[in-house]
């Protein structure tokens, strides 16, 4: 007798060993034909396993978000077995499922995009096969001499252990592969092949450059669709290029990975800092400024130049080395550091907004995303430990003031002490636990990650969402044991007894680039108008009318506006379409009407056109718009 229990506790008993089918059957034949695996013990497996002793039992169902990994799995070698059928000479490495899909490194002649409509062709003929997935566990030997004529299969077996090495088959295909697998081919509803890439073997660029075909798949039609539609989206909000349609930076040769914002570029990111100021004065905060390059005895100090050495810009200054900073913490503990502190000047918030360079490898680098030179919007709070929860509480709610100004939506991961740590049990108890009352306190869902902390301390991660449901991690939460330990910083308590700080390291915007990157994504260029780069341009309709228009600029520019008068001798329609085009908020046409009147046609993003605005009427809406920081811009 083999005693099943299920997730809501109920058990089932079956006199023979059962498969997972057979369990999913006991429940009715119509749930056990959406079953696509099972979780036995807590381990993901084929869903044909035969289970031999009394297990926890979870079968998981197109529903459940396993199901994509074991599907996607699955579709990578449907694709390698088309690919194999299509190319005699390919070699196979490794075919993975990534988070949007899969993909499979394959030693090949170069293919290209026109290529994928055969290839999808071939796939489809086993999808529509119903072709079952069969797993073989097999000896090390067996497993070479099967792949004795294949270099790279042999290459990954010779590292694996005896015992360790399973088989999957599927019609004439079989692959190295743990698993596990759908129960046959058929349940791969819709695949697409996306994209393909050079990539070197092991990522090492000494060895062979393969073909990374990637692809994507799904239980049906429409929710590929859905995902295709996704990417069309993704791509016309690229970043990179709306940045150069709307002139807002660029990157040049001089300087891999460190951009050049222009002067419409520096007026969102004036405006993003004018806010970060702003709301921080509010809660609280002291800005400071530190060196950029400072010597190798500090990073050393900090621990970075033993640990951090590879990914910072050193050189020689009058025979000492320097480093230019890749973090501005160490800097910070100076600043502490000069004067003594009693336990009533905690907490002291200091924030920064520092310039610092990483040396990133060239292929990782991004656009905005991935830079070597960047901006981070760092605080280091200095605090009691009686006032970690008030502080990390402090922390949160001005990270939702700041986010929700922007639209965006977040959520909050907890990560706990890891393996390797700093500190005793009791300091990591303190903090945790601190940092636990205050999202309690705080009243949001979080995610508990056990053991993903810093060495140093746990943390929090801000993961927020765009307009396209993406999840971006921008803001941190970490508490820190090392650094004031590292600086012997201390203060005076109330005894009259010398103790160490708890210091809280933050970032809200985290990379400051990399959040304007996501910003541009996330408005798709059509920012709100307090950020926009030029809020109104006046359009006159004739050469007559110039002077008229420029007048009319004065004003707007006294009131606090960012505007620009387009004078070209163009028709008025191209002068719109072109302002449609820069994504310019408030589009004001002038005419004989309107200078009579002294007034203005205004015409919004949204295609909307209000005649006989006057002066006044417009400043009123437009400046209470741009204080709010409102994100409408359905003004009149």
């Amino acid at each position: 007798m083999v005693n099943i229990t299920f997730p809501d506790g109920n058990r089932k008993g079956f006199e023979n060993n059962p498969t997972g089918l057979d369990v999913a059957k006991s429940i009715s034949d119509g749930f056990a034909r959406n079953c696509v695996a099972m979780e036995l013990n807590s381990e993901l497996v084929d869903l044909n396993t035969t289970i031999t002793h009394d297990s926890r039992v979870r079968l998981i169902t197109a529903k459940d978000p396993e199901a994509l990994e074991v599907l996607r799995h699955s579709a990578a070698h449907v694709m390698a077995q088309a690919v194999l059928h299509l190319y005699k000479d390919a070699k196979l490495t490794i075919g993975p499922s990534v988070e949007d899909g899969f993909y499979y490194d394959i030693d090949m002649e170069p293919v290209s995009e026109d290529d994928f409509e055969k290839i999808e062709a071939e796939m489809k003929k086993a999808i529509k096969a119903k072709i079952p997935f069969e797993r073989r566990i097999v000896s090390k030997s067996e497993a070479l001499e099967f792949y004795k004529d294949e270099p790279y299969k042999l290459e990954m077996i010779s590292e694996l252990e005896e015992g360790t090495i399973s088989f999957y088959k599927h019609g004439d295909f079989t692959d190295l592969c743990r698993g596990p697998h759908l129960p046959h081919t058929g349940f791969i509803k819709a695949i697409k092949l996306m994209k393909v890439s050079g990539a070197y073997w092991r990522a090492d660029q000494t060895k062979a450059q393969l073909q990374r075909i990637y692809g994507t798949a799904f239980f049906s039609k429409k929710e590929l669709n859905e995902y295709v539609y996704f990417i069309e989206e993704a791509k016309k909000r690229n970043h990179r290029k709306i940045g150069i349609a709307l002139d807002l930076f660029s990157f040049h040769d001089e300087a891999p990975g460190m951009p050049f914002f222009h002067p419409k570029g520096i007026s969102i990111w004036n405006c993003l800092f004018d806010y970060w100021r702003e709301e921080h004065r509010i809660a609280g905060y002291v800005e400071t400024k530190t060196p950029i390059m400072l010597n190798r005895s500090l990073w050393e100090k900090s621990g970075h130049w033993d640990n951090y050495r590879e990914h910072m810009y050193t050189s020689l200054v009058d025979e000492e080395e320097y480093a230019i900073k890749p973090m501005n913490c160490p800097g910070g503990m100076l600043i502490y550091g000069m004067k003594p502190h009693s336990y009533r000047d905690l907490p002291i918030r200091a924030a920064e907004i520092g310039l610092v360079h990483r040396h990133e490898l060239s292929g990782v680098l991004s656009g905005l995303f991935r830079v070597r030179a960047f901006h981070q919007d760092d605080a280091h709070i200095f605090m009691r430990p009686d006032q970690i929860e008030k502080e990390i509480l402090g922390v949160l709610r001005l990270v939702k003031r700041i986010y929700s100004t922007f639209g965006l939506g977040f959520h909050l991961e907890l990560s706990t002490k890891p393996e390797k740590s700093i500190g005793t049990d009791q300091q990591w108890e303190l903090t945790t636990e601190g940092l636990k009352a205050a999202l309690d306190t705080y009243g949001q869902d979080y995610k508990i990650n056990e053991g993903d902390g810093a060495f140093y301390g746990p943390k929090i991660d801000v993961h927020i969402k765009d307009a396209l449901g993406r999840t971006w991690q921008c803001g941190t939460i970490q508490l820190d044991m090392s650094l004031p330990e590292r600086f012997n910083l201390s203060y005076i308590d109330k005894n009259n007894e010398k103790q160490r700080p708890i210091m809280i390291h933050r970032v809200i915007y985290g990379s400051i680039e990399r959040f304007f990157g996501i910003l541009i994504e996330h408005f798709a260029g059509k920012f709100p108008l307090w950020m926009s780069p030029v809020q109104t341009i006046l359009l006159p309709i004739n050469d007559d009318l110039v002077s008229h228009a420029n007048d009319v600029r004065i004003i707007l520019e006294k009131a606090g506006l960012r505007t620009e008068v387009d004078s070209r001798t163009e028709r008025l329609n191209k002068k719109v379409r072109d302002a449609q085009l820069g994504n310019i908020p408030m589009i004001l046409t002038i005419g004989d009407k309107e200078k009579k009147s002294n007034s203005l046609s205004v015409r919004t993003l949204d295609g909307k056109v209000r005649f006989g605005v006057s002066h006044e009427e417009f400043l009123d809406k437009v400046l209470s718009n741009i204080r709010e920081r409102k994100l409408d811009l359905n003004i009149f």
